[in-house]
């Protein structure tokens, strides 16, 4: 058996990379990995992702898709092991492959629902489960709920290049015990604001009056995925993300956060979006639950590994 690495899939390799994912679909009751990961390798790839091709002799056997643009928390990967050729060491071998081929060592594994397969290849390799994602949707077509801002609470979109301190120092402490959202720095936000999705009018603020003038206590920075690509390759039905919400915790208990979260959705809804999606770890009841009231189903569940040394 022999891996090799592509940043692009011809057409063939395409045709047999999405059958062995139809057929591990097929066999697990969910796909293997994301829609993301799916409209872009049928537009061509993307040329920062790599695409690892296990063969057996001329036979496509296993997939996986390696992401390393994400900087801050380091690359990511999803994979798929065809279901005729399991506990061959095919997925072993993919993990390996994909530990080479990350750029600082640093490796993610998601998995698409929760499988015992996929733990046991995960923790088989030092892995260890990080987080339980959710993913919730729902729909901006439909009536948005009435939240309206605190008394004295007004909102404004961020400002690049004066409001970053603020809203880290803010940011830090509505996040204090977060894995990934807690302990941002100034590069961190500046990392994102070069990000061609990054939007300052979609990333809302809201003040209230202050002794030394107005006090910055919450956000929601929203974000969407898709619509027209630079080159023209990626296009593909936008879709709304309430990227980060978060509401200082000397704030909490003002009704800020369903404000907040209806705010942005009105701003994804002004520009032309039918849908909107978030994720919200499972270890966060209360956060479901305000989601849950403000129309959100449950859309798919999202598995996060680590390896165990890092």
């Amino acid at each position: 058996m022999h891996v090799v690495p592509l940043h692009q899939l011809d057409a063939d390799q395409l045709r047999a990379v999405l059958a062995l994912v139809d057929a591990a679909a097929d066999a697990d009751g969910t796909t293997p990995v994301s829609e993301h990961v799916l409209l872009h390798l049928r537009h061509g790839g993307d040329r920062d992702a790599r695409n690892l091709l296990a063969y057996l002799g001329p036979t496509l056997v296993g997939y996986a898709h390696l992401d390393s643009t994400d900087l801050v928390n380091g690359s990511a990967a999803e994979l798929a092991v065809h279901p005729g050729h399991r506990r061959h060491g095919v997925g072993a071998a993919l993990v390996g492959a994909l530990e080479e081929t990350s750029p600082d060592g640093r490796l993610r594994l998601w998995a698409h629902g929760r499988h015992a397969g996929a733990e046991a290849l995960a923790r088989g390799h030092g892995y260890v489960q990080e987080r339980v994602l959710w993913q919730l949707r729902r729909s901006l077509l439909a009536r948005l709920p009435d939240a309206p801002m605190p008394a004295g609470v007004t909102l404004r979109p961020f400002v690049v290049g004066a409001d970053e301190a603020a809203w880290v120092a803010v940011n830090n402490r509505a996040f204090a015990s977060h894995p990934d959202q807690g302990g941002w720095t100034l590069d961190d936000i500046k990392v994102r604001e070069r990000e061609p999705w990054f939007d300052p009018a979609g990333f809302l603020l809201a003040e209230r009056p202050g002794a030394a003038g107005p006090e910055l206590i919450g956000f929601h920075w929203t974000k969407v995925h898709g619509g027209k690509s630079s080159d023209g390759r990626h296009d593909h039905a936008p879709i709304g993300e309430v990227y980060v919400l978060g509401v200082d915790p000397a704030a909490q208990g003002l009704g800020l956060g369903p404000a907040l979260t209806v705010a942005g959705l009105r701003y994804l809804r002004s520009r032309g979006l039918a849908q909107v999606m978030l994720y919200v770890d499972e270890s966060n009841p209360p956060a479901l639950r305000l989601y849950e009231r403000l129309g959100f189903t449950r859309w798919d569940v999202d598995v996060q590994y680590r390896r165990g040394n890092h």
